[in-house]
């Protein structure tokens, strides 16, 4: 049994859904302590419910301690079993992080699934479902496994209740990925979505953009997404090169002013272009479990952060890899996985 301790590194729900994902692939059981022990709340809350119970579906598994607040956990699977699942979070918690935590074992299962998430698609805290659509579905389906993505409702906190269907296609193994340069800058545009809200919000973070980044305003779209539940805001900005498309997205909030939403993309924006590297600071984390599934991989990016450092240190603890973390100049480094 691999005891991971949940209190470490980053500290938060990333520590317990690797450890799922991980569990999951290497069939080994698993024992989480302290799980997020120096957070506020400490221990499970919904969202971290919600990604045992989709991760105890998917591998027949047994667990122990899956209630609100516990801070230890016992997960042990028995296979991967791809099917037709249902996980509603119940709250406006993030729906993108219940499928990363499931999506790398059906990734190589032995037959293709369907997830119906309903929750959050929109998370302050989370990749948002632009960024899955975009960025990370796109980069996976090159290691192999294909996945097509849905929004059928957005959700945003607090109401939630934005459902997304994604339908998986497996691939025998992953394939490494090797992702050094990101091309010339193709195209770039801003969406600003609006969820019962009055329009000049939108408009008003679509205004931040075109002066801070010169974006012409062919290039910036409001667009009101009102079969959301609740009222909700987010500015989503795609950068398209030739090796992907990356995805900066800033979620509005009560009482925070629309200007200094769209003031947290540009500035993310502009860190990213300014940096040079393919991989950005969110991204890193989340490629890198997949490097190591894949037995090896590649890329650069910016200084890493808490979580992709996080990341490097699970991986080892399942996997008899060797993660390098390389400065290679100013705000570039080198992620290299390998045995």
């Amino acid at each position: 049994m691999v005891v991971v301790d949940g209190a470490q590194g980053e500290g938060g729900g990333q520590v317990l859904r690797t450890s799922l994902a991980l569990s999951l692939v290497t069939g080994r059981p698993l024992r989480i302590e302290r799980i997020r022990a120096r957070r506020k709340k400490p221990g499970l809350r919904p969202q971290h419910l919600a990604c045992v119970e989709a991760a105890r579906r998917v591998g027949s598994a047994e667990v122990e301690g899956a209630v609100l607040g516990a801070q230890t956990l016992e997960f042990r699977p028995h296979g991967v079993f791809p099917d037709s699942l249902r996980i509603d979070v119940g709250t406006a918690g993030s729906t993108s992080l219940v499928l990363q935590t499931v999506l790398p074992a059906l990734a190589t299962a032995q037959g293709p699934s369907r997830l119906e998430l309903v929750g959050g698609t929109h998370n302050p805290l989370a990749p948002s479902f632009d960024f899955l659509a975009r960025t990370y579905l796109p980069l996976l389906a090159r290691m192999g496994p294909e996945v097509e993505a849905r929004r059928a409702r957005p959700g945003f906190f607090p109401r939630g209740g934005g459902r997304v269907v994604f339908a998986v296609r497996p691939a025998a193994r992953l394939l490494p990925l090797t992702l050094i340069e990101r091309g010339p800058l193709r195209a770039a545009r801003a969406r600003a979505l609006v969820a019962r809200l009055p329009a000049h919000v939108g408009e008003r973070e679509l205004r931040v953009v075109r002066s801070e980044l010169g974006w012409g305003e062919e290039r910036c779209v409001l667009e009101r997404v009102d079969t959301a539940r609740g009222p909700g805001n987010a500015l989503v900005c795609e950068l398209e090169f030739p090796q992907l498309t990356a995805v900066v997205c800033s979620v509005g909030a009560r009482g925070v002013p629309a200007e200094r939403v769209a003031q947290r993309a540009v500035e993310a924006v502009q860190r990213y272009l300014a940096a040079g590297v393919p991989v950005g600071e969110h991204l890193a984390d989340q490629l890198l479990l997949l490097a190591a599934l894949a037995g090896g991989g590649r890329y650069r990016t910016v200084e890493p952060t808490l979580h992709t450092r996080t990341q490097a240190e699970l991986v080892s603890r399942f996997l008899d890899l060797r993660v390098e973390l390389r400065a290679l100049g100013d705000d570039v480094w080198e992620v290299e996985v390998g045995s």
